[in-house]
């Protein structure tokens, strides 16, 4: 089972994810990105994803990863990954992807960041959304 909830905070959108994000979940957090990101009530300039329930990541989730990254910063946004275990670290860093989004040990760290994680990460009103799947 996977599940992902939004939540706008002060400073920025967080989306927690829960479960295993592979090829039959990703559906789940791309219609959660798009409702955030083509918003009629504004678009956040911050996006945290609050990994400590992620379990699992494969290549599919990576490119959910990558798409936000790609949408926030065509805007001047910024996507940051926070407190993922360790799997779901290795899978960003053996794709490089921590070099490019910000990657921080606890939500606490990547709140109070002015950017960038422990890669490079600089990353160049909203209703509160739970979406979940059996899988």
């Amino acid at each position: 089972m996977f599940s992902v909830e939004v939540e706008p905070i002060t400073q920025a959108v967080v989306l927690s994810l829960r479960g295993e994000l592979d090829f039959d979940s990703t559906v789940q957090l791309d219609e959660a990105a798009d409702r955030l990101l083509s918003g009629e009530d504004g678009q956040p300039a911050l996006v945290i994803v609050n990994c400590t329930d992620l379990y699992f990541c494969d290549s599919s989730g990576i490119g959910c990863f990558v798409r936000m990254y790609q949408r926030l910063t065509a805007r001047s946004g910024e996507l940051r990954i926070a407190a993922a275990p360790a799997p779901v670290t290795r899978a960003f860093s053996l794709t490089g992807l921590d070099q490019v989004i910000g990657v921080y040990a606890t939500m606490d760290a990547a709140l109070a960041s002015g950017s960038g994680g422990y890669g490079a990460g600089t990353g160049a009103g909203l209703p509160s959304v739970s979406l979940s799947a059996e899988g």
